[in-house]
C-alpha cells in the first residue's frame, strides 16, 4: 500500500491486526487494548511495529512502553472526531515520543497540514485518495498563528 511518510509517497507493508488475529511474520500493529493484555507475548514475536490508539484510549496505557514502540497509529473513525489530533500532540509534547505517528481513517486533505503541525509524520488514508494531492496540503499555509509540536515560530513571536 502507498502512504505518505515524512513528506514523501512511499510503499508500506505494515498490517493492522484485529484483536483476535494471530501475529504473522510481517510487521504489524495492534490495538491499545490488545497491547495492554498481551504486551510481553507480542514483543517476543520480533515483528511488532506499533500500537493503534482510538480517540477514547489513554496514552498513559502505553507511556512506559513508548521506547519499545516504533509506530503509534492514531485512528480517525469519523471526520468530526478530532480526539486523535490531541493524542498526536500529547505524544510529541508531553511524552516526548520521537517515533512515527501515523494518521489513518476518515481524515481529509484539509486536515493534513494541521495533523503535521501536531506531530503526525505519516498518513494512511482509508479511502482511495490521490496522495499527490495530499502532498500539496503541507504547503497550504505560510504563516502560523499558534505554537505547535512542529516548533515553527508563530507569527506573533516574529514581531520586533
Amino acid at each position: 500500500m502507498q502512504i505518505i511518510k515524512d513528506g514523501k509517497i512511499t510503499h508500506d507493508e505494515v498490517r493492522h491486526l484485529s484483536d483476535d488475529e494471530v501475529p504473522t511474520s510481517t510487521r504489524f500493529t495492534v490495538s491499545c487494548t490488545r497491547w495492554k493484555s498481551e504486551k510481553d507475548a507480542l514483543l517476543t514475536t520480533g515483528n511488532l511495529l506499533g500500537v493503534r490508539l482510538k480517540g477514547g484510549d489513554s496514552i498513559a496505557d502505553i507511556a512506559d512502553d513508548l521506547h519499545q514502540i516504533g509506530l503509534v497509529v492514531v485512528e480517525f473513525p469519523a471526520l468530526a472526531d478530532g480526539r486523535s489530533f490531541s493524542l498526536a500532540r500529547l505524544l510529541r509534547e508531553r511524552f516526548g515520543y520521537e517515533g512515527e505517528i501515523r494518521a489513518t481513517g476518515d481524515f481529509i486533505r484539509d486536515q493534513v497540514y494541521f495533523l503535521a503541525r501536531v506531530g503526525v509524520n505519516a498518513f494512511e488514508p482509508v479511502a482511495v485518495t490521490d496522495l499527490e494531492n495530499l502532498l500539496t496540503a503541507f504547503t497550504d499555509f505560510t504563516v502560523n498563528y499558534q505554537a505547535a509540536a512542529d516548533n515553527v515560530k508563530p507569527v506573533y513571536r516574529q514581531r520586533r
